[in-house]
């Protein structure tokens, strides 16, 4: 029996499942597109996919954004349509043994902050940026990073009025441990600042290998959540990025230099990994690790040539900006004590419970900026809430369902987080059982590295020669 859902999206095979319900591989019918389809049980308690439909129709046209295809229940089912991707990038990190050279890494860069940017300007903060939610594209877009998974997304400011969500402290871990923000991991309700903050653990995760605090052992997930949390936030900004450019020393800085409702100056950020891919001598030709890993002959006319002859043009689908000086909030930035940053609260926002416990367990903490600054895992370390439909304008936080965990003294509760949930990375094609067969589903990426067969699996319908093509 065929499982149509539309009207003409046929589902092929199962490429995902998790506590999101089922992924499949669909077709087209009238066109022989390949789409993803995501299918929800109607009977779910908690259910998602509406809420995760509305975020990507809101979101339509931007750069980068996959495009919602059709959106209705089917039986039993909600059901979502939407473009089918390549790999993400964990997949792609996987297979280009865990580390990606400077060069990748920094033309990942312009286009993450990119997609965050442009989340941003919608209205929304994403709140779970992390390697298995960044995908490439398919053939003519393999160049170009997609970002998907928008189920913890939250809208941060009105959308006609703009005004910005109040500040709030004493919050539940929302989003992925291993690179929330410092603040977050402090109970502070998110902002811009947050996202950026956790790209660039993302940036330093991609040219480590790994992050100082992965591989943490403890008893339960709440203690495994505060041993992240307090290793991380000991670790200073210098010792995190010894041995490579200060240009990830200054992006770490500005982040933590903004205050709660500051608009991050997006242009300044992009600009000091531009810049710094330029006296590199690298050529913006798009030829990534996995690119030249998979097709050696293409690396060889990948090499820096001399500062002189170097063009910066990113090519077609690439995002430009103004040229922009660096911000205000870095001007007088005593860069020596600026060891890692606790926002320090104005009256409005201050709370002397929650920073007394924030100073006596991280002593010294606040000292950092305190005079400058006027406000304030291993995989499978993530922490999920659902939503209902009615939630779609006013997204409920983790601790209204119970299923996050500050990862401070002041939590109140153990972790209830999902270990085995697979990131919706499941969106590109893949190996699996026909509907109903009970096909491999994407869990949490439990392996410290990939074997070359599964790499292989993940790009097997990634062609990097397909770049640029018309």
């Amino acid at each position: 029996m065929d499982h149509v859902v539309g009207g003409k999206f046929k589902l092929r095979r199962k490429i995902g499942a998790g506590s999101f319900g089922e992924l499949y591989l669909g077709l087209n019918v009238q066109t022989g597109e390949e789409v993803a389809v995501k299918l929800e049980s109607v009977k779910t308690k908690h259910p998602q996919l509406y809420y995760e439909s509305k975020l990507y129709m809101l979101l339509q046209g931007g750069t980068g954004i996959p495009h919602l295809k059709w959106f209705g229940v089917e039986g039993e089912y909600n059901a979502m349509v939407i473009d089918l991707l390549g790999p993400s990038l964990e997949d792609l990190f996987n297979y280009c043994n865990r580390k990606f050279t400077l060069k990748t890494v920094l033309m990942l860069a312009d286009q993450f902050i990119n997609r965050v940017e442009y989340m941003h300007s919608r209205g929304f903060l994403h709140r779970d940026i992390k390697p298995d939610n960044f995908l490439m594209g398919l053939g003519r877009k393999a160049n170009q990073v997609y970002m998907i998974d928008f189920g913890l997304a939250k809208k941060y400011r009105d959308l006609h009025t703009h005004k910005h969500i109040p500040y709030r402290e004493n919050k539940n871990l929302t989003g992925t441990a291993r690179y929330a923000s410092v603040n977050t991991h402090l109970g502070v309700e998110q902002s811009r600042r947050d996202d950026l903050e956790s790209l660039g653990y993302v940036l330093m995760y991609f040219i480590r290998g790994s992050l100082p605090w992965q591989g943490l052992k403890a008893g339960t997930k709440k203690q495994k959540y505060d041993k992240i949390s307090e290793k991380k936030m000991l670790t200073p900004i210098e010792v995190l990025c010894k041995s490579y450019p200060s240009e990830f020393i200054s992006y770490f800085h500005y982040c933590r230099s903004l205050r709660f409702d500051d608009k991050p100056d997006y242009s300044y950020l992009k600009r000091l990994f531009r810049d710094l891919f330029i006296r590199e001598g690298y050529q913006f030709d798009y030829i990534f690790d996995w690119t030249a890993l998979k097709h050696p002959q293409m690396a060889s006319s990948s090499r820096p040539r001399p500062m002189a002859k170097i063009d910066l043009n990113p090519g077609p689908s690439a995002e430009r900006v103004e040229k922009a000086p660096p911000p205000p909030a870095l001007k007088n930035l005593d860069m020596e004590k600026t060891r890692y940053v606790i926002l320090k609260p104005t009256e409005k926002e201050s709370n002397p419970r929650a920073k007394a416990e924030a100073r006596e367990k991280f002593s010294g903490a606040f000292e950092a900026l305190a005079r400058r600054i006027t406000t304030a895992p291993t995989p499978g370390d993530h922490l999920r809430h659902h939503r209902s439909p009615e939630d779609y304008l006013h997204p409920p936080d983790s601790s209204e369902h119970g299923r996050g965990s500050r990862t401070t003294s002041a939590s109140k509760r153990a972790v209830a987080s999902s270990s085995s949930r697979p990131s919706s990375s499941g969106l590109r094609g893949g190996g699996g059982q026909p509907p109903g067969g009970g096909g491999s589903s994407y869990s949490s990426r439990g392996a410290v590295t990939a074997s070359s067969s599964k790499a292989e699996t993940s790009l097997r319908s990634f062609d990097p020669l397909l770049i640029g093509r018309k």
